[in-house]
């Protein structure tokens, strides 16, 4: 198979100096063949008849496992605000933070 030879070393400085990590020289086109492999199986990829095949989102069946969004009583205001240290005109009062 013909490598694509996408990711050079002067591409690969450039991802690594976005990606703010130092590189050697010798990692850097370690790192360039090694992408390079990486986007070489694409090309695999790319070759198979995929004719009526249905997308795949998901590896295994996902289902919903919440409950069913149904009305119910909840607290009162009362209720809610009777833990807070202070409260004033129905409403939590916190230091001021500025």
């Amino acid at each position: 198979m013909e490598s694509l030879k996408i990711v050079s070393k002067d591409r690969m400085a450039r991802l690594a100096y976005l990606a703010r990590i130092e590189l050697s020289e010798g990692e850097k086109a370690e790192l360039a063949a090694q992408l390079n492999r990486i986007l070489d199986s694409f090309k695999d990829l790319d070759s198979l008849d995929l004719e009526g095949v249905e997308p795949t989102y998901h590896a295994i069946n996902v289902t919903n496992i919440l409950r069913e969004d149904e009305e119910r009583p909840c607290l009162s205001q009362e209720e809610s605000l009777s833990p807070a240290k202070k409260v004033e005109k129905g409403f939590f009062v916190a230091p001021k933070i500025v």
